[in-house]
């Protein structure tokens, strides 16, 4: 089910990032943790990474990369993509497999793990999450960083009532259990597992896992993308709410509310 949805929407996630000024923030956001985050230099996998817009971003600024996603079609994109920019030898592999079994590489292998197209939501058992979680964390050196992006199940609760009201009747199960099964609880999307805050926190500190911060990566916008693709087009006000955006972001007001976190 998973695997079929992001097979027809490869072209789509590689997009979906740069598609307009809202959506950027994410992207904007999320680079300035890595920036903040990363070591120097090194080697670092990008699980379940998609057609590569992070890969390709890390490789420009010199890192070495591993990609690894389930979905054939992503990596076959993010080949094209890869030789085109010309970083393709930086990208060390593109493995397909998936991050509840990364047995193809040894314990402390990678000098930094992203897990950012929030592939932990696809796993709607927890004992699967409770795998893919503990195999990220084996492949991290020691003291390295993970970066994991999730879906909030909060903010899903803003999107049902902003986007998708026809659907309310489900927004108590949405709150409750937090599964999301296409076909039982609306339509639209692929089966995920919407998380809360303090829901991923002790995923993480379960395998001793210090969390140094969470972040909203819509920040304050989130859920206001025409009023923030309008104010891009003034470019002072523009650099003004950007700069607010990443003080805030790590706020507990903003992270709970976001569509995503990590």
């Amino acid at each position: 089910m998973v695997k079929e949805w992001f097979t027809k929407t490869a072209d789509y996630e590689w997009q979906r990032l740069k598609q307009g000024p809202y959506h950027r923030i994410e992207f904007m956001i999320t680079m300035h943790f890595l920036r903040k985050y990363l070591p120097k230099k090194g080697l670092i996998l990008d699980a379940e990474g998609g057609p590569g817009r992070y890969t390709i971003e890390l490789a420009k600024q010199g890192y070495q990369v591993v990609l690894l996603d389930l979905v054939p079609e992503m990596l076959r994109l993010a080949e094209r993509k890869i030789k085109r920019v010309g970083v393709k030898r930086k990208v060390k592999r593109i493995v397909e497999g998936s991050i509840e079994d990364l047995s193809m590489f040894g314990n402390e292998n990678f000098d930094a793990v992203l897990c950012l197209g929030a592939p932990l939501c696809h796993l709607l058992d927890p004992k699967q999450r409770e795998k893919a979680v503990s195999e990220l964390v084996r492949v991290a050196k020691k003291g390295a960083p993970i970066f994991a992006l999730v879906i909030s199940r909060l903010g899903l609760l803003r999107t049902l009532l902003i986007e998708f009201p026809h659907e309310m009747q489900y927004a108590k199960h949405h709150w409750r259990v937090g599964d999301y099964v296409p076909g039982v609880y609306g339509e639209g999307f692929t089966a995920a597992h919407w998380f809360l805050p303090e829901e991923l926190r002790e995923l993480f500190e379960k395998h001793d896992v210090e969390i140094l911060e969470m972040a909203g990566l819509e920040g304050l916008s989130s859920h206001h993308k025409e009023e923030t693709n309008k104010l891009y087009r003034d470019k002072k006000k523009w650099k003004i709410w950007t700069e607010i955006l990443i003080e805030t972001c790590t706020h507990p007001a903003v992270v709970v509310v976001q569509n995503t976190f990590f």
